[in-house]
């Protein structure tokens, strides 16, 4: 079993390896949450500090998410029942899986989970034991921060999820070490309102530690089972390594927002060009209704500027290239260029969305699998000797 202070280690020596993986997650979730400025910094001055065109990454992600958030069907039937007895068992089976889910309220995380599936290439979940309820539950974890350590089997050795958070707000949620959290009376330790929450799971134990506060212990719980209770599933991927699905295309987005603010800037300086006027004129009258006299008044006019035709399709290409990146067809947001008369061609067009949301589902059976398996595990070593019920609508 490891220490925390081992723990602390590992959780560093991780962070250092997944650098990259943190950075391209911090820079998608800047995205999505309309901070480009703070992933380019340059592309943006005061007069426009955000983007000035529609958050297409957040849109594309969240219809992909409500895609494939709903829940497949759940059937614990054995390879052989030829019996009543066994017919019967396997329905009780299937009736404590779809508990399992219910009680965890696993159809409404799924919303969270599918977008952080497709936003970070990667979702967590983890087993946790419900002493008041008397059941395992379901908790997906968002995958910001988590770095899992998977066999060479696909099967999860241990879970860090290191969680950024204010020093008032833990110390709310544990309110008897709120005076170390508060405190600080270490040279050790740091004054910072924020601190670093970490979590390790793995066979041997649970804990939650605060390395700020001299490696705080707020938790630690024995695992129950020798097992680790955490399941990952991971976006496929070339290297192996969590990609999400946009990734590839933020400096698209960054190129839609900068041409939207060249635009503007073009048409502010076509509404401001100088004025050109004959010499004849003595006087420069400016304002609605103003007067000007002039032998030659067809020469009055604003110094045109000259902008290549091409300038205005660019912004088509861009959103072409985008919708091509991110594998998001015209046809999810109602706007198709082409003339479709028959309901085959709507699905010709709809194939590239429908075979994301058909690997995601293929890769969620798995992680349901695995994760249902181990309720059915802690729902006999932890509490099999109480006598349950399923309550009918859960």
């Amino acid at each position: 079993m490891l220490t925390v202070k081992e723990i602390a280690a590992k959780a560093t020596r991780l962070q250092t390896k997944y650098a990259a993986r943190d950075q391209r997650m911090r820079d998608v979730l800047s995205v999505r949450q309309g901070d480009m400025s703070k992933v380019y910094p340059s592309m943006f001055s005061e007069d426009y500090p955000k983007p000035l065109v529609a958050n297409f990454i957040d849109v594309a992600a969240r219809d992909l998410a409500e895609a494939m958030a709903p829940m497949p069907s759940f059937n614990c039937s054995a390879t052989n029942m030829v019996s009543d007895t066994q017919r019967k068992a396997a329905d009780i089976r299937t009736r404590i899986a779809n508990y399992y889910v219910a009680s965890s309220d696993l159809p409404l995380q799924m919303y969270s989970g599918a977008d952080w599936f497709n936003t970070y290439g990667m979702l967590p979940a983890l087993v946790e034991m419900d002493y008041e309820g008397n059941n395992p539950r379901i908790r997906l974890l968002n995958p910001f921060g988590v770095y899992p350590e998977i066999d060479r089997f696909g099967r999860t050795i241990s879970l860090t999820q290191v969680v950024v958070s204010d020093a008032e707000s833990l110390a709310a949620q544990f309110p008897e070490y709120a005076r170390e959290i508060l405190n600080v009376r270490s040279v050790y330790q740091s004054a910072s309102p924020y601190l670093s929450v970490m979590r390790y799971h793995d066979k041997d134990q649970d804990m939650l530690f605060i390395p700020e506060r001299n490696n705080l212990i707020l938790s630690n719980t024995p695992n129950p089972i020798g097992k680790c209770l955490a399941r990952v599933a991971v976006r496929s991927s070339l290297d192996g390594e969590a990609r999400g699905q946009f990734d590839d295309v933020l400096a698209v987005q960054l190129a839609r927002a900068r041409f939207a603010i060249l635009q503007i800037q073009a048409a502010e300086k076509s509404i401001q060009a100088p004025i050109a006027i004959p010499q004849d004129v003595q006087e420069l009258a400016l304002g609605p209704d103003s007067i000007m006299r002039s032998a030659n008044p067809q020469g009055i006019r604003r110094v045109p500027l000259e902008l290549p035709a091409g300038v205005f399709t660019e912004s088509g290409v861009l959103e072409r290239e985008l919708r091509l990146g991110a594998r998001y067809p015209e046809s999810r947001s109602g706007q198709i260029d082409a003339s479709i008369i028959t309901g085959r061609g709507v699905q010709a067009l709809q194939a590239g969305f429908d075979t994301q949301i058909k690997a995601a589902q293929a890769q969620f059976a798995k992680l349901f699998q695995d994760v249902i398996g181990l309720c059915f595990e802690v729902d006999e070593k932890i509490f099999g000797s109480i006598t349950k019920s399923i309550v009918t609508g859960k």
